[in-house]
């Protein structure tokens, strides 16, 4: 486990600050309520972290937009490489192109603040187009001006590894992973999970199927605890915050607004992982803290299941059913989820003897199912699967096949409700947010005497 999380940290980005803390992190956490600060770094692009995001922004949640807003505010801090719009949704490169053209306006203040805030010109550039949909049924299909721009991103030579924020589909990373295998090793992946696990299990299984060395930090519900929980007094609500210390401040404040007037920015710990901590993901940090990951995350069911079968909550969970007589190529089946009208659903894979479905809960609960399909066998078909977490016994034994792999800290003493992980951020709330109406202030009006 110490050589895995070395691994981890030596390409974090080069920012480890030392931090005392006794042998379990989660100790630490209730006596020491102050976090090393990540260092500005030194002079030049090449002291900070290279750190490309993908993201579904424009899609199914408005949170990507004002987590967009955040990332760009503290863009000095980065050495920005890519923002590749990713599914699932009807979210476009064009999408990330509005947040800029608001930084554009707010630009020339930020500037006086910091030199290293990038021109709205080289955020432009760089800005490229994923996939329009999401992986077929292996994990990967036909390569994308995103997943393109991974690759030569990550081939470059520079010492530094390749950071990558995914806020939606992993299924850009997935393709760049099997068209160029050689690029792993320069990865650091923070994926924010949960519902875009949900939309796009067929990537995630291909990566962790095929790449199960890869350092990933897989934040199913940690997430959550940048808007649940956590200190939300008078001016640190979810509304009031966004109405006393967002709105009016320049445009990427209206930008953010506009987006909601409720605080949400669940791709947001991603960021803040860079700002306060050691960046070691067994560690505090304004980003979280996280636990090996373990084994037995996928469940395989030979049959329709009820709800007394149970799978992994945030898990994969696949029902392998016997391919009924009569079936042809041309037929098709499509499973309906959790009563869910719209979005991908699970359709049936032909692999000769069975007819494969693939499915990640996102939720703690029983998921009811319906079958679609033109097989009188199978067209309405019911069932049920509950997701539940994983027994203590199967989390607390880290996987040696995934060594850099780190999830949810499955420790109830740190759930925010059914949120397991959530308070390991939410406990920060009062600071992260403070910092952030702090850099909203740049927006409004330049450094006294520039920097």
């Amino acid at each position: 486990m110490q050589f895995a999380r070395r691994t981890f940290l030596a390409h974090a980005g080069g920012v480890v600050a030392g931090v005392a803390l006794g042998s379990r992190a989660t100790e630490a956490l209730a006596t020491d309520r102050h976090l090393p600060t990540a260092p500005e770094h030194g002079r030049g692009p090449r002291s900070l972290p290279r750190v490309l995001v993908s993201s579904d922004i424009g899609g199914t949640d408005f949170d990507d937009f004002q987590s967009m807003v955040h990332f760009l505010l503290y863009a000095d801090r980065f050495d920005v490489e890519g923002l590749v719009s990713s599914p699932y949704g009807p979210g476009r490169a064009s999408d990330i192109l509005s947040v800029i053209d608001a930084y554009e306006h707010d630009w020339p203040n930020l500037r006086t603040w910091s030199r290293r805030y990038p021109a709205p010109g080289r955020l432009r550039a760089i800005t490229k187009q994923g996939a329009l949909d999401i992986a077929p049924a292996p994990g990967y299909g036909a390569p994308t001006e995103g997943s393109r721009w991974i690759v030569e991103c990550a081939r470059r030579r520079d010492p530094r590894p390749l950071n990558v924020l995914v806020w939606g589909g992993i299924d850009d990373l997935a393709q760049a992973l099997h068209d160029a295998p050689d690029i792993e090793p320069k990865l650091r992946v923070h994926y924010i999970g949960g519902p875009n696990k949900l939309w796009t299990v067929d990537a995630y299984d291909y990566i962790e199927t095929h790449h199960p060395h890869l350092s990933i930090i897989e934040s199913n519900a940690t997430y959550r605890g940048f808007f649940t929980g956590g200190d939300q007094s008078g001016d640190l609500g979810n509304q009031t915050f966004v109405a006393s210390k967002v709105a009016g401040h320049g445009a990427l404040g209206a930008f953010f607004v506009n987006a909601s007037p409720d605080l949400k920015m669940g791709d947001s710990p991603s960021i803040t992982w860079f700002l306060q901590g050691a960046q070691d993901p067994a560690r505090p940090s304004w980003g979280g803290q996280y636990v090996r990951v373990w084994d037995g995350r996928k469940t395989i069911f030979d049959r329709f299941t009820t709800a007394e079968d149970v799978g992994e909550v945030y898990g994969v969970i696949e029902f392998a059913i016997p391919k009924p007589a009569g079936w042809r190529p041309t037929n098709y089946a499509r499973m309906t989820i959790g009563g869910r009208t719209g979005g991908p659903f699970p359709a049936a894979v032909d692999e000769g003897r069975v007819l494969r479905f693939r499915f990640s809960p996102r939720d703690p609960k029983v998921w009811d199912y319906v079958v679609d399909s033109d097989h009188s066998a199978l067209n309405g078909v019911t069932g049920a699967v509950t997701a539940a977490p994983p027994p203590a016994w199967r989390a607390n034994r880290p996987s040696r096949r995934h060594p850099n792999w780190w999830s949810d800290d499955q420790d109830p003493a740190y759930a925010e409700g059914t949120w397991v992980g959530a308070k390991h951020v939410s406990q920060w709330r009062a600071q992260y947010l403070t910092d952030f109406a702090q850099r909203l202030e740049r927006c409004v009006a330049p450094a006294k005497h520039g920097r």
